[in-house]
């Protein structure tokens, strides 16, 4: 199965685990779980980074597979905080070369990163994933993250 086929296939798994789950945390759980799964070894870190409801400029860790993760990460910092601000998906083929990146595992070699939004349109969270190789994200990658980050709160 290609990689577009097997996002396409996934985006149907998640939804369907999470039909009907209010808990926005269950839901990204459940998310960042089938991805890393799916993915590995490429996906060394899966998960979110979450708007904070009290500080609205801050991602706050979420639900996420792999390593220690940051806690926060301010809009317009890292690759993430780049994602927050300008509310645009990124791929990162190589993280050390990335203005400003916040190294939170050195492993981390190329990220992509897409932001959620609520129903209102509103920025969320983001998700980010980090793979120990160089260059290991594309469009497909991007374009298949984003369309289950299209539903997921919404599914």
């Amino acid at each position: 199965m290609d990689k577009a086929a097997r996002y396409k296939e996934l985006k149907a798994e998640i939804e369907s685990v999470v039909a009907g789950e209010t808990s926005v945390t269950a839901r990204y759980a459940t998310a960042s779980c089938i991805l890393s799964q799916a993915f590995a070894p490429r996906f060394f870190w899966t998960g979110f980074y979450v708007v904070d409801p009290l500080k609205d400029q801050e991602l706050v860790v979420g639900p996420y597979q792999g390593t220690l993760g940051c806690l926060r990460i301010p809009f317009g910092k890292g690759v993430c905080g780049h994602v927050a601000a300008t509310r645009e998906p990124i791929i990162v083929s190589d993280v050390h070369e990335f203005p400003g990146h916040i190294a939170c595992d050195s492993a981390s070699n190329s990220e992509v990163v897409v932001p959620v939004f609520d129903g209102d349109g509103n920025l969320a969270a983001v998700l980010d994933v980090d793979s120990t190789e160089l260059d290991a994200f594309d469009p497909v990658d991007q374009a298949g993250l984003l369309a289950i980050c299209e539903t997921l709160l919404t599914a």
